[in-house]
């Protein structure tokens, strides 16, 4: 019985069918979207407003010139931005050299070899036994036909991955900002709270010099005196200790930079303000996908990982190569470029995947595997980013009741002591008054420092967490089968 090349395709077709098969592999992961996470009640509290996503420049908000000066810096000089950049760089030359493979390729030889052939072998008398060039001109020319798919899925995950490189440097921006502006305030915290130690140890040095006089008079005891003047080393401890940090806070900012740590010695004194009450978009959390860089990238690499799967499902289909070559090629002295010399040839390659026992369903296996982790790497990266505004908003809303308490109970602590130095002033007193009036004193005056520091990381974290000022970007973001 004759088969017509029709059928013999077909019938190879069905062997390659039942031999290599892709039945029963699938991803398991779906992916979550901001609607599908309940989030209406935690922000239901906030003010909100259309306008109140942070701008590219979000850290003028915090009304710091400096601040401003120092960010700006770090993001045209810091090497970790140089380092993302090159590997956006590389990423985009990877996704090139896939590119570069879904064309036909031309290629040349020229070779003259000189050998000397076995006189029993292939090559003919006289040059059977002796010695003699073998010289070659050729253009080749080889394509890969991409029947289904395989190479543009594999550009396709390329090209995904450079862009959530791409992506991934605008996070680096963001981090490296946020990291500036959160070091500048500690170093705004170190400063307040030395501010506190340096009116302590001014407040202790002037109950010590009053107990000196009573002590003098005969109305205290040694005792007394001794236990005003051992206070005094322990708050110069604390305000050597607050200068240190402040030192080391300098040079870490300098670090964020990338520069010395003289840098930091030209840093002055911080004066950020921040938000009494920020506002939330009215988009939240629907367009917070859009917004913030992690999540693109991480999405990009879902579906850099849906196009992978492709790449591994194509390799159950046959493969052809077209190939073609034309030139000369000479064995022995003479002429190279003659008649007699040229060779010429095409033809297809057909690649058929009978049976490898199952390394092609292990390699789509391991793809959905992947497409299933980035998956649930972006599922929790989302999950993540509506915490994180849910943190900063709660934090907000924290922070702004604890001021109006701590503010009360600061004016409280200071009258008490206020009048305790009173009364121990004018001798109806005593020095354990002092004392037990002033260590809610210095609590309520560390917490102040404390409170308004916190209220200007959570205004920079409350940025971060919108996405600071990265605008939507939905060529960005490939789609997902």
């Amino acid at each position: 019985m004759n088969l017509t090349r029709a059928q013999v395709f077909l019938s190879l077709l069905l062997l390659i069918t039942g031999c290599a098969s892709t039945h029963g592999l699938k991803p398991a992961s779906t992916l979550n979207t901001p609607e599908h996470l309940a989030a209406s009640q935690s922000f239901a509290a906030a003010k909100v407003r259309a306008d109140a996503w942070p701008s590219a420049a979000w850290w003028l908000t915090l009304s710091d010139p400096q601040l401003d000066q120092l960010i700006r810096e770090g993001l045209s000089d810091s090497p970790s931005l140089a380092v993302a950049a090159a590997r956006t760089r590389a990423a985009l030359a990877e996704a090139g050299f896939s590119d570069a493979s879904r064309i036909p390729q031309l290629s040349g030889l020229a070779d003259v070899t000189r050998a000397h052939f076995s006189a029993d072998g292939f090559v003919p008398p006289p040059y059977a036994g002796a010695t003699a060039n073998l010289s070659t001109l050729q253009a080749s020319l080889s394509w890969e036909v991409d029947f289904w798919g395989e190479q543009r899925a594999a550009y396709q995950s390329a090209l995904g991955l450079a862009q959530a490189s791409a992506v991934d440097a605008e996070a680096a921006k963001l981090a490296l900002s946020s990291s500036i502006a959160s070091a500048y305030i500690e170093l705004q915290h170190n400063y307040l709270l030395l501010d506190v130690a340096r009116d302590t140890l001014a407040q202790r040095e002037q109950v010590t010099s009053l107990t000196r006089d009573r002590n003098a008079a005969g109305l205290d005891s040694r005792l007394e005196l001794k236990q005003t003047e051992q206070t005094l080393p322990a708050t110069r401890e604390v305000v050597i200790q607050l200068e240190e940090n402040i030192e080391r806070t300098r040079h870490e900012l300098a670090a964020l930079l990338g520069a010395g740590p003289d840098r930091g010695l030209a840093i002055t004194r911080p004066s950020a303000t921040a938000l009494v009450d920020p506002a939330l978009p009215s988009q939240l959390p629907s367009e917070l996908l859009g917004r913030r860089p992690d999540l693109q990238a991480q999405r990009l690499r879902v579906g850099a990982a849906a196009e992978a799967i492709k790449v591994r499902q194509a390799a159950f289909f046959p493969n052809v190569d077209l190939i073609a070559f034309a030139g000369f090629q000479r064995l022995g002295p003479g002429a190279l470029l003659s008649a007699g010399e040229r060779q010429i040839g095409a033809g297809p390659a057909l690649t058929l995947p009978l049976f490898d026992a199952g390394r092609r369903r292990a390699q789509l296996s391991s793809a959905d595997a992947a497409y299933d982790v980035a998956v649930e790497q972006y599922n929790q990266a989302l999950a993540d980013a509506l915490r994180d505004v849910a943190d900063q908003l709660s934090a907000t809303r924290s922070i702004a009741a604890q001021r109006v308490e701590q503010q009360q109970a600061l004016a409280t602590a200071q009258e008490a002591y206020d009048l305790a130095v009173l009364r121990y002033r004018e001798g109806v007193g005593n020095y354990l008054q002092v004392l037990v009036t002033e260590d809610p004193l210095l609590t309520q005056r560390q917490l102040a420092a404390d409170l308004q520091a916190r209220s200007l990381q959570v205004a920079v974290s409350l940025a971060r967490a919108l996405g600071g000022g990265t605008t939507p970007a939905p060529s960005r973001v490939a789609k997902i089968p």
